[in-house]
Parts: structure tokens; C-alpha cells; sequence
């Protein structure tokens, strides 16, 4: 049975995400960032778009013969951008002299797929290092000056601190920016990511001659301008810094934010927001782009060095946002366990939630929190071009089997009701793991509990053999968990709608139990009308089961995952009574 979706969802909100997957293409507009709300979505051919996407590996994009095959694989997955490197070192072999080939080969492959690109410049830095930057500046270090540390010695990592270093970038870069606007008339490339994880790796700051003399200098009024601007809006680690020196308004680096690897890296945020500020500027006088980059995210009980140290931080994003104006967002590169605190840090001051990188193994789970609790721009997990490879060999497994295919097609069906919610207050997420407690939060007319459901099982029957026998052989010993590996626990989310006064949609994945409570004036009590379980096929709701009695806790909640309706979208309707 079919129904048109709700009706207060204008028909229009439906045509503008269409290019979700029909993606017709313009001449006329230039792909933007606009406000909604809260939120911040990505405008396409004057239609706003949501970028399900996917990275590839760091080097893929130096082969389109080796990218052939991954194309047809990655539309079967339900994506619809991809985020790909250009490599400096490739498309500027001679100083001077530009191959675009690699370039135009994957705008061309791109849109005959009907994907659309994110281009990922690996210039002077990526992952901190200089490892992408052309030969003939590799070997010319008295022109192209490096970082040096402590010990006086140089390391592969271009200094900030050259007017020549950023010179280059920037006229290679506005050469990969005009091409663009010549070759790619149908808007393929929607944004562009200049750099990568910069920031100096081993040492809290660079200490070359020319980085030792703007140490000693004052701090740049535009930056004591930006911090008293900012007052106690400003990120409270960096607040405090400020003030523990006595707040003061002007003077050197140490006399405003005391001495200690803290200041080293502010110092090195400002300088390397600088130098990819003139990199953009003179990209957007070509083609005006979104123009983002990206963050390898600190961590606790390390220091700067220990991630490269002036990397846009959250701790010292405000110092990039006084630094670099014409960058459009910070994006955070997830793959820590905290996932959600993470995206908390990001989406503030005024920057869009943009996650650009982040963990293939569990993107099926955060993808429903990042749209929905804080309409994330984009969301891309890495290396996408070998999800699905066993380890040592073998066939890929089939696209349609991932878990993360599941979940973007899901998103795909909602990707009108997600971009029309946006930033509005009736759109959340959740995400859950392990035993964590239930979380609660208010939408529309009720209050949403959700938690992880604990299913019972029966008890295992005894043992065959004696326990003492067999023991060792059927309960091996766990050995410990080394440091830094990945999160094993289960993890659940979910996306939630509010539709209207007693209407919800919900999706995720996992297994998440919803109870509702009223939240508004009323009837005291809160119950299930009817939930139904189904998808959206061309704007429209297809329904399918009925779902009552033991599939929605004889009416008392919503579940969702791990009951055998994983993979569904869930419309819950709601009455109060007495």
C-alpha cells in the first residue's frame, strides 16, 4: 500500500534532493555553503544536497586504471560523493609545467557515474609530513626551507615560515583551481580540502631561525582583536590559557599565553592558518568553492608533537577562524571511540559539521547520529576502496552485503526529510554503546527515552564433560586488549523526525528500544497508536508490516534493530490518554 508522504512535506523539498541520485546538472550555479538553522547544508545546482561520501586510500587516485573498477562499486553502495587526492608531486613535475590528466580522468569517470567529487589537495603537507610535494622542491632546501627542531635539524615538513614555500603551493594551486573552472562545467568537483592534517609532527613547534624570530614578536592584533571579540565564547582550554597569563592584550607569544608546548601550538595554529589562508584566497579568485580542511584529532595524555601541533584543533580552531578566513570549515577526522564528543567540539562557533574522514568499521552505526543530532554537512568514512576485502586475498564482498551500504540506503530515502529538518529542532540523534544509560531527549510534544535493549536469553545447558576437564578448551583465556586498539563493544544509533504533534519516523542501527512520554500539556499518558515499518520510493511511503504486540513491547515502545526489522525506516504514531 502507498501513500504520498505526510502532507505538511512540500513536494518541492522532495525535487530539491533529488540529486541525491538523479543529479541533474547546471551550468549556472556555483556549488555554496548555506545556513539552515543550526546547520549547514551543501547547495548543488541550487538544490540542497547531502553528501553521503566515501575517501578513498591515499594513493588511488594516481591510477584510473586501478580506479576502473571501484566506480560502479561505489554507486552500488549508495554513495554519491567521493573524496579524492590530487597530488602536487603529479600535477606539477616540472616547476611550471602541468599535467592534469590524473584530474580530468576522474571528473570524467565521476560523472559518468553520477557521483560528484570532493578533491583533496595534498600540497605542502599531508599528515603533517611533506611527502607529496614535487621533486624539484624536495631537493632545493636553501629555496624551500623545512621545519627544523630542537637539535638544529632539518625535517621533511615545508616551514611556514617561507614566503617561497607558500608562493608555490599557492601557484600550483590556483592553476588546479582555474582548470576546474575551465573542464568541469557541470559542477562534478563541489568542494575543494586544501591540505592535509597539517602541523609539525615531533616537536610542539617549528625552531628554524625565521620561526624562532616571530616566536619573540608580538601576537597580531588581528588575533588580540579575534580573542577579545570573542571573550568567554572562545574554547574554554584556550580561555583559560589566555587568562592564567593575566588576560593581556597585547604582547609576545609567551607574554599572552605563558610558556609551555600550549603556546608553542597556537603559535604554530596561527602561522599555519595564515599560509593556507593566501593558498585558498588565490584558489577562490579562480573558482570559489567550499574550501575546507582537516584535523588529525589530540588525544589525551600526549602533547603537541605527539599530533601535528597547529592542526585546527578544537582547542585552537578559534585561532584558525581569526587566521583564516576564507576557509569554510574544520573537519574533524573520527576515529576514536568518542565519537560524539568529538562532533560536539567541532560544531560550534559558527563551523559547519563536516566529517570528511572516519572509521569504515563503524560509519553504519555513526552516520544516523552525525545527520541527526547535528545535520553534519558531510559525512565520509576512509579507505572506501577496500571495504569489503578479506584479509590475504579472496573476492570483495558483494556492495549490497556491507552493513554500511545498508545504512546509506536508508539515509538516501530520508535525504528529503533530513535536509528539509535540518537545524530546525525536530531532528535528533542518539548513539549508544556498550551498557551505556539510556539517554533522554525532548522532541516535539514528548520526551524520547532510548536505551539498548537487554534481551533474555535462556541459560546455557551444562556441560557435556566435566568442567574441570574442559574448561580451558571451551573458555580460552582473553588476552588483553593492547593499547590503542579499536573499539570492540556494540555500538546502536538512531535517527529521529519529529513529523508533526504525535508523528515520528525513526531509522538506525543496532538495536535501540524508543519510549515516549508526554511532553506538552495533555493527557498524562503516552501510547502507540501504530507502528509501521517501510520505505520511501520516489517521495513516496511504501508500508509494509503492521508492527504490534511483541515488536513494539505490547505497546509501550519502539524498537528498532536486532528484532528483525534492521534496515527498515519506522513511522510511529502517538495518542495520549488518561
Amino acid at each position: 500500500m502507498k501513500f504520498r508522504i505526510f502532507a505538511y512535506c512540500a513536494p518541492l523539498v522532495f525535487m530539491a534532493a533529488c540529486s541525491q541520485t538523479t543529479q541533474t546538472k547546471s551550468t549556472s550555479a556555483i556549488p555554496q555553503l548555506q545556513k539552515q538553522g543550526t546547520a549547514t547544508q551543501m547547495i548543488v545546482d541550487g538544490k540542497p544536497f547531502l553528501m553521503l561520501a566515501a575517501e578513498l586510500h591515499n594513493s588511488s587516485a594516481s591510477s584510473l586504471e586501478y580506479l576502473k573498477p571501484i566506480w560502479p562499486r561505489l554507486v552500488a553502495m549508495h554513495i554519491n560523493t567521493v573524496l579524492t587526492p590530487v597530488y602536487w608531486e603529479l600535477m606539477e613535475p616540472e616547476e611550471g609545467k602541468f599535467d592534469f590528466s590524473l584530474v580530468d580522468g576522474q571528473i570524467r569517470e565521476a560523472g559518468g557515474n553520477h557521483l560528484r567529487l570532493v578533491l583533496l589537495w595534498f600540497g605542502s603537507w599531508k599528515n603533517g609530513m611533506s611527502s607529496y610535494i614535487p621533486v624539484w622542491v624536495k631537493t632545493n632546501q636553501d629555496r624551500f626551507p623545512r621545519v627544523q627542531d630542537k637539535d638544529g635539524k632539518g625535517v621533511e615538513i615545508l616551514s611556514t615560515f617561507s614566503a617561497a614555500n607558500r608562493d608555490a603551493d599557492a601557484r600550483a594551486y590556483t592553476a588546479l583551481m582555474r582548470h576546474i573552472k575551465q573542464v568541469d562545467t557541470e559542477h562534478t568537483v563541489i568542494m575543494m580540502q586544501v591540505e592535509n592534517e597539517v602541523g609539525v609532527l615531533g616537536d610542539s613547534r617549528d625552531r628554524s631561525e625565521a620561526a624562532n624570530k616571530a616566536f619573540a614578536e608580538q601576537v597580531p592584533k588581528e588575533l588580540m582583536d579575534h580573542l577579545q571579540q570573542r571573550g568567554d565564547e572562545l574554547y574554554p582550554d584556550l580561555h583559560k590559557l589566555w587568562q592564567g597569563a593575566g588576560g593581556k592584550t597585547a604582547g609576545t607569544w609567551e607574554d599572552i599565553f605563558g610558556k609551555g608546548p600550549a603556546t608553542d601550538e597556537i603559535f604554530m595554529a596561527w602561522n599555519y592558518a595564515r599560509y593556507l589562508d593566501q593558498v585558498t584566497a588565490a584558489g577562490k579568485a579562480e573558482d570559489p568553492l567550499p574550501m575546507i580542511t582537516n584535523v588529525w584529532l589530540s588525544g589525551p595524555d600526549r602533547k603537541p608533537g605527539d599530533w601535528p601541533s597547529g592542526c585546527p584543533e578544537a582547542h585552537v580552531m578559534d585561532v584558525w577562524q581569526a587566521g583564516a578566513p576564507h576557509i569554510d570549515a574544520y573537519a574533524p577526522d573520527i576515529y576514536s571511540p568518542n565519537f560524539a564528543q568529538v562532533a560536539e567540539e567541532f560544531h560550534r562557533a559558527g563551523n559547519p559539521l563536516l566529517i570528511v574522514e572516519t572509521s569504515v568499521q563503524t560509519a553504519d552505526v555513526n552516520v544516523f547520529y552525525a545527520l541527526g543530532q547535528h545535520g553534519a554537512t558531510s559525512f565520509s568514512p576512509f579507505a572506501i576502496d577496500s571495504l569489503g576485502m578479506p584479509r590475504g586475498g579472496g573476492e570483495m564482498t558483494p556492495p549490497e552485503k556491507l552493513p554500511l551500504t545498508g545504512s546509506y540506503e536508508i539515509v538516501s530515502q530520508l535525504a528529503p526529510l533530513i535536509l528539509e529538518h535540518m537545524g530546525k529542532g525536530t531532528m535528533a540523534g542518539v548513539l549508544l554503546a556498550g551498557d551505556d544509560p539510556p539517554q533522554t531527549i525532548a522532541l516535539g510534544n514528548y520526551k524520547l527515552e532510548l536505551s539498548r535493549p537487554r534481551l533474555r536469553r535462556p541459560a546455557p545447558p551444562p556441560a557435556a564433560a566435566p568442567a574441570a576437564a574442559t574448561a580451558a578448551a571451551v573458555v580460552p583465556p582473553v588476552p588483553p586488549v593492547p593499547p590503542g586498539a579499536p573499539q570492540t563493544q556494540e555500538r546502536s544509533s538512531a535517527l529521529i523526525i519529529s513529523m508533526g504533534p504525535d508523528e515520528y519516523l525513526v531509522a538506525g542501527s543496532g538495536g535501540v528500544s524508543i519510549t515516549f512520554s508526554p511532553n506538552s500539556p495533555g493527557p498524562p499518558m503516552a501510547g502507540i497508536a501504530y507502528v509501521e515499518e517501510g520505505t520511501f520510493t520516489n517521495g513516496q511511503w511504501v508500508a509494509g508490516r503492521r508492527l504490534n504486540g511483541d515488536e513494539n513491547g505490547q505497546g509501550k515502545n519502539v524498537r528498532m534493530g536486532g528484532f528483525g526489522n534492521n534496515g527498515r525506516i519506522q513511522r510511529v504514531k502517538l495518542y495520549r490518554y488518561h
